[in-house]
């Protein structure tokens, strides 16, 4: 097995003024994907991402503060997922719950590096 990063785009929720009864759908429907991924034993972790962005940049480390509504496509979290292939990978982010909302699952595959 390889490990794949689900990345997440999409909205911000906050863009969306979701009602606090929507907001608890959504949420409800993230630790229902979740849990059928770890009784699976294919979720190796995850977390969601904050809105704030600071980059660092250039060879003087230039610290810009990003505002999310500047950013093409904002990154809202992103899971470590196990799948023998890309085509796995891909199958296992179709439960992905913010398609409805427009968003968007990268799917990359973990580099590993060997020891030399």
């Amino acid at each position: 097995m390889k490990n794949f990063m689900l990345i997440f785009l999409g909205p911000s929720y906050a863009d969306l003024n979701l009602s606090p009864e929507e907001m608890q759908e959504r949420m409800g429907k993230w630790f229902t994907w979740g849990n059928k991924m770890e009784k699976a034993g294919i979720l190796v972790g995850g977390d969601a991402l904050t809105d704030t962005i600071k980059r660092m940049s250039g060879p003087d480390q230039t610290v810009t503060d990003v505002a999310s509504s500047e950013v093409k496509e904002l990154i809202g979290g992103y899971y470590i997922v196990k799948a023998k292939n890309f085509d796995e990978a891909l199958e296992i982010a179709r439960d992905y719950p913010d398609f409805d909302q427009n968003g968007t699952v990268e799917v990359r595959e973990v580099m590993v590096f060997d020891n030399m």
